[in-house]
């Protein structure tokens, strides 16, 4: 059973089990959408908040459902807590619930969030499973929102264009432009290099985790030779 310690919880879900660069769940929306930070950013709100109301409704009601009717429960809590976001979305971010599109509908069919209500969430209290739920939701969107930055920076040559379609008027002037007079990278903002970017996103994150995995043995190393003492043996030994 997976761990139920806060800080194992954080650890897996922003890194060593994070959803989008280790369990590659998600990766529809992850590279259908994240051409730019907004799109991004919106999709990845979304994602959280379905993320921990599944994982609060399954760990609620885990001791009342059986084995036939758990899969099946599971989709249903996770479909209507997305048609509720989907709601929510129309109501207050129109706009950019158009540009997101079918993406947002096909939340449902994310492992990653059924993946945690059947792995951890059906197992545990309620606390850990919000937690959990929580940082898995927080380690896909940050993954998605570099992403899209990326994307957005070498595509546009800007940042955060179009922020006030999700956080309202107050960030109509958030855009930055980093490469004026930039001429569109069309291959960047196409699909083709959302798998370039998240392949290099991947790539990143491994060479982290040799170098860290590397200095951990060094030290262990010197640790040993350092405690290791040599032993001057005089006299007849017979």
């Amino acid at each position: 059973m997976a761990s139920t310690k806060f800080s194992d919880i954080t650890a897996d879900g922003l890194w060593h089990n994070n959803p989008g660069l280790v369990q590659l769940l998600g990766l529809c929306p992850l590279l259908g959408v994240s051409s730019t930070a907004v799109n991004a950013l919106g999709l990845a709100i979304a994602t959280l908040l379905v993320l921990v109301g599944s994982n609060l409704a399954v760990s609620l009601i885990r001791s009342a459902v059986t084995d036939a009717v758990r899969l099946p429960a599971f989709v249903m809590i996770i479909a209507s807590l997305v048609t509720m976001t989907e709601l929510l979305m129309q109501a207050f971010t129109f706009e950019l619930y158009q540009i997101l599109g079918i993406f947002i509908p096909l939340i449902v069919t994310n492992c990653a969030i059924l993946g945690r209500a059947d792995a951890y969430a059906s197992k545990h209290p309620v606390l850990p499973a919000v937690t959990d739920g929580f940082m898995m939701g927080l380690g896909f969107g940050l993954v998605l929102v570099v992403l899209g930055m990326f994307r957005e920076l070498v595509g546009y040559g800007t940042l955060f264009s179009s922020m006030d379609l999700l956080l309202g008027p107050m960030a109509a002037d958030w855009r930055i432009v980093v490469f004026p007079n930039y001429k569109e990278v069309l291959f960047v903002i196409l699909p083709p290099g959302a798998f370039v970017f998240m392949g290099l996103l991947i790539a990143l994150k491994n060479w982290i985790d040799a170098q860290v995995k590397a200095r951990a043995l060094a030290n262990a190393a010197q640790s040993t030779t350092a405690g290791t003492k040599r032993v001057r043996v005089t006299g007849t030994i017979n």
